[in-house]
């Protein structure tokens, strides 16, 4: 009975403790979690690890890949993560919802959300089509501009929704520029021009991936969370002008996760990936995020019904 007292009154002492001791503790890793497998999507952070920029930080940076079917919003809360990338619309989504969050880094300054048709043909025009999508809810984009523009489209929600494209199971599926649209070309389909409907080109373009944490965690532990975004942009200039050894370090992690894919994707997803980090209208990388992206994204998603409120950008800004 007294042992249990004095572990209760340890407990409670543990609590009262700030909550940024721990955080601040100079042998804690910073564990960051991409939200998805191994791949050239997450270059930057590799090369940052690798390239010793962390270091130099004064930051021990941990990279734990989850599995497909681990909820990235489970690891901000438990604090396995802490930090992880999401898309702008989804932390949207988890503001809006009661999760405060905090963008420490940009990463793209353009969506790579895609629709493909298999018969080549515009994927908007065609009416009741049966189109495969993600589990994991990152289309809110695709389905507020498939309700906004009429089309009746009966989504098929799959892990793997290229392998029911490939299967002629769909009649178009949602994909990513860098990733999910170069699997189809790889698997021998030759779909361009209007058969490829990219959102980026069509009034469409909010800014996707950013890294966050929640914003009671960046708060007890800032000056970490500053010195990982400035190492990680740090990360991505240096693939940018080192693309070649970029992708040897890319696939190193991929064969370490053993991802099943090859050289050639990876540096076509790279390329890419560089590519959409270019804002529109600087043509420069600018790692912030664009408060006019955010009101493009509170006007398609709340018209939608994909967002409870408007967010504001000062919701999302440390």
């Amino acid at each position: 009975m007294r042992l249990s007292r004095v572990l209760f009154l340890t407990f409670l002492l543990i609590l009262a403790l700030p909550s940024g001791v721990a955080g601040q503790e100079a042998d804690k890793p910073f564990v960051f979690s991409p939200q998805w497998m191994a791949q050239a999507q997450f270059a930057g952070y590799y090369a940052a690890l690798e390239k010793g920029f962390y270091d130099e930080e004064g930051v021990k940076v941990e990279i734990v890949h989850p599995f497909a079917t681990q909820d990235l919003r489970e690891r901000l809360a438990s604090v396995k993560a802490d930090a992880v990338t999401l898309p702008l619309t989804e932390a949207m989504k988890m503001v809006a919802g009661g999760y405060p969050l905090v963008n420490i880094l940009q990463t793209s300054m353009n969506t790579a959300l895609a629709i493909v048709s298999r018969n080549g043909q515009d994927p908007t025009s065609l009416g009741k089509a049966k189109v495969s999508t993600w589990r994991s809810g990152y289309d809110q984009l695709v389905r507020c501009m498939a309700s906004d523009m009429g089309s009746r489209f009966q989504w098929i929600e799959a892990a793997n929704p290229v392998s029911l494209f490939v299967a002629a199971a769909v009649d178009a599926t949602v994909t990513m520029t860098y990733n999910e649209l170069l699997l189809i070309q790889q698997a021998g389909f030759n779909i361009a021009g209007a058969g490829v409907f990219k959102l980026k080109d069509h009034d469409l373009n909010i800014q996707e991936e950013g890294v966050y944490m929640s914003r009671s965690h960046y708060l007890s532990n800032k000056d970490r969370a500053d010195r990982f975004a400035r190492a990680s942009r740090r990360g991505w200039e240096w693939v940018a002008e080192h693309q070649d050894e970029a992708l040897d370090i890319v696939m190193k992690y991929v064969k370490e996760y053993r991802i099943p894919t090859n050289r050639v994707v990876q540096k076509l997803m790279l390329q890419e990936v560089l590519s959409l980090q270019l804002d529109s209208g600087s043509g420069q990388r600018a790692f912030v995020l664009r408060p006019d992206m955010v009101d493009k994204a509170n006007k398609i998603l709340v018209g939608g019904g994909m967002l409870s409120r408007e967010v504001k950008v000062e919701e999302l800004l440390p």
